[in-house]
This record gives C-alpha cells, structure tokens and sequence, in this order.
C-alpha cells in the first residue's frame, strides 16, 4: 500500500486498519453510486471515512480526555457505518459488502479497548 509510508502510519495500528477500512468504503460507495444507490452511499461514506479521520485526528489529542472524546466519536461513527453496512448486506440489488463487517468489527474492538483503557 503506498499510503504505508505516511507519518505514524505503520506502526499504530488502528490508525493504519481505518485508514485501509476508509479506503475500501470510498471503494464501496463508488460501486454502490454506478448502481444508483446514492443515498445509502453518501451515508456509508460519510461515517465510513469519518471514523478514521476522527482516529486519525485524536493522534494529536490535546489530552487524555480530548483523547478518549475523538475515538469515543469515532466508535459511534463506526456503529452507523455497521448499520449502514447492514442494510446493503440485508437488502436485495445491493453489492456484496465482502469482509467488511469482520474489518469494522476488528477496528471496533480496537477502539473500545483504547478507550476502556485511557479512562
């Protein structure tokens, strides 16, 4: 992945596996607006990519406290993107959604780690 290279990139986990996950959804919504499903794929990129900036975003928290707030707005933003992600599982004409449900759920567990454990 060329994005490996980027500043505290490869060696913290969860920014790296939201940051992969944001670029499989922009991929996914792609797919889901060529079958005109615009609605739904705004929704899912929106919180989809979210996540991650709000991940990406708490690498500079001001304190232990900003910290926990960002991923705490992450962890809701990756609870819609699950819905959402739900729905197209569960909805006939829709795309596979893959593996992403077992990805989310893999960053999800990460995030409520991180935050069980700053508090």
């Amino acid at each position: 992945m060329e994005n490996a290279s980027l500043p505290g990139f490869s060696d913290n986990v969860i920014v790296r596996k939201s940051f992969e996950f944001a670029l499989t959804i922009i991929q996914y919504a792609d797919a889901l607006e060529s079958e005109r499903k615009y609605i739904i794929a705004n929704q899912l990129l929106k919180s989809g990519t979210s996540m991650g900036a709000n991940i990406w975003e708490s690498q500079n928290a001001e304190s232990k406290a900003d910290l926990i707030h960002k991923l705490k707005i992450a962890a809701k933003e990756a609870k819609e993107t699950e819905y959402w992600l739900l729905l197209c599982k569960s909805s006939d004409g829709y795309p596979a959604i893959s593996d992403k449900l077992e990805k989310l759920l893999e960053i999800q567990k990460l995030l409520y780690g991180i935050i069980h454990s700053s508090k």
